[in-house]
């Protein structure tokens, strides 16, 4: 089995920055992407990524605040601008089935177990 291992997680004030990292088993040109779920909503899609890192896909709620690349084995999601609405827990994805969209839930095979961002 794929394991994903998130990190960066933690508490930023509104404003702030963070960046979160997601280590995958091996250097991968899987489609990969960052999810995010807060307390009693669905989990939505943040960002994708294309094999080597020449497309990226945002959600219209974090467009031109948040960025995310690759290098090698390694996923990232700078996140500036942090907003209390971005206060989540932060999951990255793996391995997506083309039938999808980039920030479909039912479009990546493997999932990490998430790092939390508070932001106050």
């Amino acid at each position: 089995d794929v394991q994903l291992v998130e990190s960066g997680g933690g508490s930023a004030q509104a404003g702030g920055s963070l960046r979160l990292s997601c280590a995958a088993p091996r250097d991968t040109t899987w489609y990969m992407a960052w999810f995010r779920q807060a307390p009693g909503k669905e989990r939505e899609g943040v960002a994708a990524i294309d094999r080597d890192g020449s497309f990226t896909y945002y959600a219209a709620s974090v467009k031109g605040r948040f960025t995310i690349s690759r290098v090698k084995n390694m996923l990232y999601l700078q996140m500036n601008s942090l907003k209390p609405e971005d206060a989540a827990m932060y999951t990255c994805a793996a391995y997506k089935v083309a039938v999808y969209g980039d920030l479909d839930t039912r479009a990546y095979k493997y999932w990490g177990q998430g790092t939390q961002v508070t932001v106050s």
